[in-house]
């Protein structure tokens, strides 16, 4: 068994689809399921089951993958500390953050970095904060960013940056004439929400809480899984909604939103990493610039 083969399997797994495996790997499709082949017929264990055109994983297939990915992150660990001896003048640097941080506050800090070690390799993932967690903790990022609290004993967390919050609803919308926002508003209001695991959804979780309001009460039109589709049905007419204004200043500006009176608690953007990790030279200096940033 060969780390080519694992990380072959891995990516048709994670995809159940050969021909899209092949196209990420930049192989044939032929050689592809060949490597697949080879395993299932070397250890005379079916790893998929073929469903006309498509293939699913079997039981042992899941069990395999399971061992598959720790396999395959072990060996990207080792190779970041042959890395890290060369300095920073080689290696790859993986990101994953959380959407407000990723399309917001992130990319001024990889432009810097970038700048300053080029030859570092940045590949950045983007998800919401328990999807950021579970990467790092599972060892496919090197550095979590997330507007969430985590609480998860095998991650270090460490605030970088703050965050303000803003109620936004259509230019003209009662909510946003300049009064006061009361929980009756609240209530009466037609609203937009991201979905559940983000980070902004939390902190209006926990802001409707000083209101003594759950979002069972609230009228929700429906969940979006993005800020951006939200800032968009917002805009559109869908509802009001609570987004940091990183994500709504130019929709403000621009007369398409408006703010409402409503004071939010401000949220913390934080840095994750893994406890019993390797931490690289790379790593250590992105973090250093992050530091600098906030």
């Amino acid at each position: 068994m060969t780390l080519e083969q694992l990380r072959i399997f891995v990516a048709v797994a994670t995809r159940e689809h050969v021909t899209q495996a092949a196209r990420e790997l930049n192989l044939t499709q032929s050689a592809t399921s060949a490597a697949v082949a080879a395993l299932e017929a070397r250890y005379q264990t079916q790893l998929f089951d073929r469903v006309g055109r498509r293939i699913v994983l079997t039981a042992a297939g899941k069990a395999f993958l399971v061992e598959a990915k720790a396999v395959l992150a072990r060996a990207a660990a080792a190779e970041t500390v042959l890395d890290d001896l060369a300095g920073l003048k080689r290696g790859q640097l993986t990101l994953a953050a959380s959407q407000t941080i990723a399309g917001y506050w992130l990319p001024a800090v990889i432009h810097r970095f970038n700048a300053a070690h080029p030859a570092i390799r940045l590949q950045l993932s983007i998800g919401n904060t328990e999807q950021v967690a579970t990467a790092v903790r599972e060892g496919a990022a090197d550095l979590g960013f997330v507007e969430g609290d985590v609480d998860d004993a095998a991650l270090a967390a460490q605030t970088v940056a703050e965050d303000e919050m803003v109620l936004v609803g259509p230019t003209g919308h009662p909510l946003c004439r300049g009064a006061t926002v009361t929980a009756t508003d609240l209530r009466s209001a037609r609203w937009v929400l991201r979905e559940q695991g983000s980070g902004t959804r939390a902190v209006f979780e926990a802001a409707l809480g000083r209101f003594g309001i759950t979002t069972a009460e609230l009228d929700v039109a429906f969940d979006l899984p993005s800020n951006e589709a939200v800032r968009g049905a917002v805009e559109a007419g869908a509802g009001v909604t609570v987004l940091s204004r990183l994500v709504v200043m130019r929709a403000v500006k621009a007369g398409l939103l408006a703010i409402a009176n409503l004071e939010l608690p401000k949220r913390h953007f934080y840095s994750l990493r893994h406890r019993e990790h390797h931490q690289t030279q790379a790593a250590r200096e992105f973090l250093r610039i992050v530091g600098e940033t906030g």
